[in-house]
């Protein structure tokens, strides 16, 4: 019944991150997505901040090793980086550098990547979801595509396994998905759906699993995106001509 009806939202914990990590076989990337705090870690691992770092102590510093690990799957320049960060081309290509001397391997194979796409006229996922790779294809977007299209794989198989075992998947959101249940049954739904999750992320990674964070809300209160999504919600019930549904912060 409603009144007992919750909703919960397992999302992959930093996906891209982690497909490529595994993919790759970079060992010192995989050892940054286990920290916690891969960020954090691909600035200590660098040198630019000490092993007893934290997000507390040095957030300059952990917000421009993030936006330039970020940046680098989409195969973002210098030029690109440093307006990002608001800092100089010199910054920006230092930033580089070091995601290059600290992940050697992950630059090795995302450089096959873009030999194999290239040469090969195609990339495929694990499961042979195919990519034509024309000669005017930006080179950014092949190079992402083992990474977007391994974790659209990781998702569908994910909500295959979730339906197998009873699940009600509400809606899947790129990285994440919507489950619903009962309130008395929402712990036990929870462990279930991320023990999908994890299983399909070790078929598609061959062994190495990603993790998963999770947010359950019970009636009457609704699933929100409280920095996206309310305000959008809010007008559109306002239209509508239903303030009762409107979501309060």
């Amino acid at each position: 019944t409603l009144d007992r009806s919750s909703a919960a939202s397992d999302v992959y914990k930093r996906q891209e991150l982690g497909i490529a990590a595994a993919l790759s076989g970079d060992k010192r990337m995989q050892e940054a997505y286990r920290s916690g705090d891969p960020y954090l870690r691909f600035a200590q691992m660098a040198g630019a901040v000490p092993d007893n770092a934290t997000k507390q102590t040095h957030p300059e510093e952990r917000s421009a090793y993030k936006v330039c690990m970020l940046a680098v799957q989409y195969g973002m320049g210098g030029d690109s980086l440093a307006i990002q960060l608001g800092k100089t081309r010199y910054d920006a290509n230092r930033l580089l550098r070091a995601h290059k001397d600290t992940f050697p391997d992950y630059w090795r194979w995302s450089s096959r990547i873009l030999n194999q796409g290239f040469g090969n006229g195609k990339l495929e996922t694990v499961f042979g979801w195919r990519r034509s790779v024309l000669a005017d294809a930006k080179p950014a977007s092949v190079g992402n595509f083992p990474v977007q299209g391994n974790g659209a794989e990781m998702l569908r198989l994910a909500i295959i396994k979730m339906h197998q075992n009873g699940i009600q998947v509400a809606a899947p959101v790129h990285d994440a998905v919507i489950v619903e249940g009962l309130v008395d049954r929402s712990s036990e739904i929870v462990t279930q759906t991320q023990k999908c999750m994890r299983q399909a992320s070790e078929v598609i990674l061959d062994g190495f699993y990603l993790d998963s964070d999770v947010k359950v809300t019970t009636y009457p209160n609704r699933y929100m995106d409280e920095e996206r999504g309310a305000g959008f919600w809010n007008n559109v019930m306002k239209l509508t001509g239903r303030p009762e549904c409107q979501y309060v912060v």
